[in-house]
């Protein structure tokens, strides 16, 4: 997470405290903070404080990525201890480049995240946004909702193998039925005049409608007299 070593920041929401010197904003943009917040001694931040101080870091950090040179922009990350860290920022810099942070200031953190590491997913609830009047976590919750579309069940493809115990497999073809019952009837008097089991019956007929379909074998119809 990215830290700063001046100050911590401490937020309670719901009567859960988080942590929040990881959202500390900027240094050079401390007069943006609000006036309820000590930066220096530690106080408590609003919900809406909270992601106002993420967006708003996430903005600074893609301006300075612009302005800055390369190796710049390197080792201003490495001495503020963000190295790695960037990146889920400046998404949110790029996922909400058209708001500030007060148009998201009613979007819990966890949201804003959400919808800036899936942007792609998400593109068209943000677009949407656009056109509201107020933002709420109760709006942008719906529009995520909506955005999920039920995964449809892929059908299962027959299948004729079984497994042993012993991890093995063997082919078990279901049950045939028809109301002339001709297949089975036909099965049965095959195993009791050759006395062959059926497995082998059924492998001799699998063998030689492999060859017909491949032309090794010729269906000859007699002809009339």
């Amino acid at each position: 997470m990215m830290t700063q070593v001046q100050s911590v920041i401490t937020a309670q929401v719901d009567s859960k405290t988080i942590a929040l010197s990881e959202y500390e904003p900027y240094v050079e943009e401390k007069a943006n903070i609000p006036d309820s917040v000590d930066v220096e001694n530690g106080s408590w931040l609003s919900l809406a404080d909270v992601t106002k101080a993420i967006v708003h870091h996430a903005f600074w950090l893609a301006d300075q990525k612009q302005k800055l040179s390369p190796k710049q922009y390197r080792k201003l990350l490495v001495d503020r201890g963000w190295k790695g860290e960037e990146k889920k920022y400046l998404k949110i810099a790029t996922a909400f480049s058209k708001f500030s942070p007060q148009d998201l200031a009613k979007i819990e953190p966890l949201t804003v995240y959400l919808l800036a590491n899936n942007s792609n997913k998400y593109k068209p609830v943000i677009d949407t946004l656009l056109d509201l009047s107020a933002i709420t976590q109760e709006a942008v919750r719906s529009l995520v909702k909506q955005q999920r579309t039920p995964k449809q069940p892929k059908p299962e493809k027959p299948s004729i193998w079984r497994r042993t115990k012993n991890g093995g497999r063997y082919c078990q073809i279901p049950p045939i039925h028809s109301e002339d019952e001709q297949t089975g009837v036909t099965l049965q008097k095959m195993m009791d005049s050759e006395g062959l089991s059926a497995q082998k019956i059924v492998a001799e007929a699998i063998a030689l409608r492999q060859a017909y379909k491949e032309g090794r074998l010729v269906l000859v119809k007699e002809e009339k007299k």
